[in-house]
């Protein structure tokens, strides 16, 4: 079949505006949920509702194809019909003290146990101070030590008693008790204890020796009704401690009475408290005490043992939590336990502890990018250690890797109840799943979301809808029927399918937000055709920069590009530059020498190192074409070289593969080549053409060329057969065509590539394995043939020289 020229219609495909019913957007339902996203959309829901470890989901796609926005509609909708979580609070462990207690409550209740507790430890510095300032207290307190000062008097009296018996009289001192004799009642001052016999001294020493035994065994007695005085006044103490703050904990009990954590740890503070009475009992000092201030904040410190840290308060959440984590650091995903300067030691308690994303997230939801913590220290290996154990272990980064050996506070961990939803490209993903043994294991779902979606009534409708969504949500101007169409048609540029319409919400979305201040500045109320044209061209002006630049240096001959005529072995290829931001068409000029050799086809850019991989590969597929079509009748020898002239910055991609084709066979056969064309397309060894991407960028690319320089009516872009459904050409390229002035054609093969850019017959090959005459390939054949001839007659020649220097 040969070459097609393409009618207007196939260039592109517009939306009627009398075919949407409604005057401007204010009319169409806001649309709530996902548009042309099925797939991902029954995955992300099923993995929303299984409730099973590892069953979390990893939403993979382009950027812009509104990942992030669906997951968090979607997780808050879905959350508000699940219960609420508990809150958590941690608390002095009394057994234990490094090792603080996480405890749960009923969300709500978290903050209410916090308030009851600071009411009580109100109560305690009111009610213990004023229980011991009683005289009941003091009466009893005051029987204790008169019965202790009774009994000492007694085991004295005994002492003394003893000592005396013996001649001795005591005197007390720091050390314990001194014997010294006595003479006729008086006691011997050391001149006359010197002066007695030795005798008597050892009498007296042994005496001394009988009472210090004595005494030792009256102090063992009075130690003991000592002790005895201490328990009994510490007996006393807790008792009366007790009558004043018994009822308090008795009421915090029974409100807690279905928390059997809670009312150990309860028992475990009243019992504490008992034993530190003196923490609440106001002694004023009688005289200034320069050291009491460092005694007060002794005091305080104390008192925080009894104070609680509410860790998570779920108190103001409808449904289960949802929580998108920007920063997924380290600390931000699993929290920390902060550190303060005191007096220069740096200290910590329990109640520095900070939460983290997945403390807040527990029960409920966690949105992650991937990208962001798989860049962040630790982050993603925290995450999986987490997921697999299901419990949520506050610990110090620093200590992973040895650079932290100071004493530090170790929570008790926390329950872990969570779907992760992590967001990220194809390529994240592959990577995980292919080199990350635990990712497969933790993350089951995948959400792959397309680009793309079919172009039909319903999806156009559904587009409006998403319009009337995003003019409700961000206070935008209403759409009108036409303002609408030229959205639909901008989408299915996007998607560079006619029957397709794009998936790319974020540019629909700046579109609208462009849209609408060009409406601002217009002054109308309403965002027609007009204005979303407008938006659209100015984007593309913003980033057009160096294709004008290119367009310009053709106009003035510094980029050198033929646009009409003939030439052997020249041919116009269209390859298309991405700056990011913006892409489009540049035309290139491709040039091919072919001549006598056996080193097949020279790319010269492979020579020089700027010929990508895909590039390469396409240029040795034309060896294969030309050894299929023209070597079964004769050997090839054959070299040749290519080129895409003024070509610095590299190339790649096999898009022009059809374009050096045909352009070294018009050199072999020395046929020239139309000018006023341009070509993509690839090929395969079989000679056909392939489609190829960027085609409606570089259609006008090549058609600003041709304007600059001046359109004739009879140049035009030669696209292959399967590229017709990708065409959505602006509408000014649409209208030259519509005048005659600009012209798009069809290929499937390269015969039929030669015979439009040669105007001469490809040329079928016959029974005998040869062209019929004066067509294309007869003459590439014949050159071909040529050039065996004359390396078999070089050759023959060489040999016969041989010969004769044999002789």
């Amino acid at each position: 079949m040969a070459w097609e020229k393409l009618n207007v219609e196939e260039l592109r495909i517009n939306c009627n505006p009398e075919e949407i019913s409604f005057k401007t957007t204010a009319e169409v339902p806001p649309l709530e949920g996902m548009i042309g996203q099925e797939r991902a959309v029954r995955a992300t829901e099923f993995g929303l509702r299984i409730k099973r470890p590892g069953y979390n989901i990893f939403m993979t796609g382009l950027t812009g194809t509104g990942k992030s926005s669906y997951a968090q509609s979607i997780i808050e909708k879905m959350s508000a019909e699940e219960p609420v979580p508990d809150d958590w609070i941690y608390v002095y462990n009394f057994d234990h003290p490094g090792e603080p207690l996480a405890l749960n409550l009923t969300a709500g209740m978290g903050y209410t146990f916090c308030m009851k507790i600071q009411e009580l430890l109100e109560d305690l510095k009111q009610n213990i101070p004023k229980a011991f300032e009683g005289e009941d207290y003091e009466r009893q307190k005051s029987v204790y030590i008169k019965e202790f000062q009774e009994a000492r008097g007694i085991h004295f009296e005994e002492l003394n008693k003893a000592a005396q018996e013996q001649g001795f009289t005591l005197k007390r001192t720091t050390s314990g008790f001194v014997t010294i004799p006595l003479h006729e009642g008086e006691q011997i001052s050391e001149e006359e204890y010197a002066k007695l016999d030795q005798e008597v001294k050892d009498k007296l020493e042994k005496k001394s020796t009988e009472v210090q035994l004595k005494a030792m065994e009256i102090m063992r007695r009075v130690q003991k009704v000592e002790k005895e005085l201490k328990e009994k006044l510490r007996e006393l103490d807790q008792r009366i401690g007790l009558v004043a703050i018994g009822h308090l904990f008795n009421e915090l009990t029974e409100d807690y009475k279905d928390y059997p954590t809670l009312i150990k740890y309860l028992n475990a503070f009243r019992d504490d408290v008992l034993s530190n009475l003196a923490d609440f009992r106001s002694e004023e000092e009688e005289q200034p005490n320069p050291m009491m201030w460092l005694r007060r904040q002794s005091q305080e410190q104390a008192e925080m043992r009894y104070t609680v840290n509410l860790l998570v308060d779920n108190r103001d959440i409808k449904g289960a939590p949802m929580v998108y984590e920007t920063n997924p650091s380290y600390y931000n995903l699993l929290g920390r336990v902060e550190y303060e300067n005191r007096f220069g030691m740096v200290v910590t308690d329990f109640s520095m502890i900070k939460a983290g994303a997945l403390h807040r997230a527990n029960g409920g939801y966690l949105i992650l990018q991937a990208r962001d913590v798989l860049t962040a220290l630790q982050s993603w290996d925290v995450l999986k250690r987490v997921l697999r154990t299901r419990e949520i272990r506050i610990e110090n980064i620093g200590e992973h890797f040895g650079l932290v050996a100071m004493a530090t506070l170790r929570p008790q961990p926390i329950p872990l109840n969570i779907k992760v939803v992590m967001i990220g490209n194809p390529y994240l993903y592959q990577v995980l799943y292919h080199y990350d043994e635990d990712f497969r294991k933790l993350f089951k779902i995948k959400a792959d979301f397309d680009i793309e979606m079919e172009r039909h009534s319903d999806n156009i409708n559904k587009m409006a809808g998403f319009i009337s969504y995003h003019c409700k949500k961000q206070g935008l101007r209403q759409f009108n029927p036409s303002a609408v169409s030229e959205i639909v048609e901008y989408s299915t540029r996007l998607a560079e399918k006619q029957n397709k319409l794009s998936t790319r919400f974020n540019e629909i979305v700046d579109l609208l937000f462009e849209a609408d201040t060009w409406a601002e500045l217009d002054g109308v109320k309403v965002v027609g055709r007009k204005q979303v044209q407008k938006a659209l061209d100015e984007m593309v002006y913003r980033s057009s920069k160096y294709e004008q630049k290119v367009v310009e240096a053709i106009k003035d001959n510094v980029i050198l590009l033929d646009l009409k005529g003939t030439k052997v072995g020249q041919v116009n290829a269209l390859s298309v530059l991405d700056q990011g931001d913006y892409s489009f068409g540049r035309p290139s000029r491709i040039t091919a020498v072919a001549y006598l050799g056996r080193k097949g086809i020279i790319n010269i850019e492979r020579e020089s190192d700027l010929s990508g991989k895909i590039h390469n590969k396409g240029v040795l597929i034309l060896g294969g074409y030309i050894g299929m079509r023209y070597g079964s009748e004769v050997p090839i020898n054959l070299t040749a070289s290519i080129t895409f002239e003024q070509s610095y910055g590299g190339v790649d991609g096999d898009s022009a593969s059809a374009a050096e084709l045909i352009c070294i066979l018009s050199s072999l056969a020395e046929v020239p080549l139309r000018q006023d064309l341009a070509l993509t397309g690839s090929v395969n060894q079989k000679g056909e053409i392939q489609p190829v991407g960027g085609i409606n960028s570089k259609i006008e690319g090549f058609y600003l060329a041709c304007k600059a320089v001046g359109l004739n009516g009879k140049q035009g872009v030669v696209i292959p057969e399967q590229n017709r459904n990708n065409l959505m050409l602006k509408k000014e390229v649409v209208e030259m065509v519509k005048k005659g002035r600009f012209h798009i054609y069809a290929i499937k093969t390269v015969d039929e590539g030669l015979e439009l850019l040669s105007n001469l017959e490809a040329g079928m090959i016959g029974k005998d394995g040869t062209f019929k005459e004066e067509t294309f390939n007869h003459k590439v054949f014949q050159k071909l043939k040529k050039f065996n001839e004359l390396l078999k007659s070089e050759n023959n020649d060489r040999f016969g020289a041989d010969l004769r220097k044999v002789d």
